[in-house]
């Protein structure tokens, strides 16, 4: 097999995980608005696996109305009676409240202390952290920033965001770059800029759109 086919075993063989790590883990989210919407998946993944939340994710967007967190956050029991229902996302009454109860955690945020990305990426100094791990064993569930992180974010308001979703959300949004060393995506994340969250190209929001309607409205999506 040649280097540029060696990946982080994880994905498997589904080609929708595939595409997610080959595509999207690990790059680094520099905007607001891209980093909350991953912050309320990573929630939705508590106790399953990511593969789960992937094969959901057109279902979210339509559910939540783009994951916008101004419409999310006036959301009230109508709203999530109407969620529970909806088998496009998973029915977990607790995780419903806390999207909602994080969406309003969100923008209090912004209108006390600014930029939500600019918080999160403090932890690192700004920086993706490069831990350069031989094997899936060098990857930790969670760390001291992790932890840190989370305490914050509780302290605000926000909940579903333990040391462990926080630090999946750290890898997916590549605060942390966790690519084994021998995985053809890790010297490519290393290489990548921090983007301007202005740029369109690189703002999360739109990447991740195009992402799911390339990958999740297809059959792909349903294996």
């Amino acid at each position: 097999m040649s280097r540029a086919c060696v990946r982080c075993p994880w994905p498997g063989t589904d080609p929708l995980y595939l595409a997610y790590h080959d595509e999207l883990w690990g790059v680094p989210l520099m905007d607001d608005g891209g980093l909350f919407a991953l912050l309320i998946l990573e929630g939705a993944q508590a106790g399953l696996s990511w593969i789960t939340i992937l094969r959901r994710m057109p279902g979210y967007l339509e559910a939540f109305e783009g994951l916008d967190p101004h419409k999310m956050a006036l959301y009230d029991e109508e709203d999530i009676n109407r969620l529970m229902n909806n088998p496009g996302i998973i029915r977990n009454r607790r995780k419903i409240q806390s999207a909602v109860g994080n969406a309003r955690a969100f923008l209090e945020f912004q209108a006390r202390e600014g930029s939500f990305a600019t918080f999160l990426w403090s932890a690192v100094d700004g920086r993706p952290v490069d831990r350069g791990a031989q094997t899936m064993a060098d990857v930790p569930a969670s760390t001291r920033e992790s932890e840190v992180l989370s305490r914050e974010l509780k302290r605000r308001g926000f909940s579903f965001c333990g040391p462990t979703i926080v630090y999946a959300l750290m890898q997916a949004a590549g605060l942390v770059n966790d690519h084994l060393r021998d995985c053809f995506r890790y010297e490519q994340i290393r290489e990548l800029p921090l983007a301007n969250p202005e740029d369109i190209d690189y703002n999360a929001t739109v990447r991740y759109g195009r992402w799911i309607h390339e990958h999740c409205f297809f059959p792909v999506a349903q294996k």
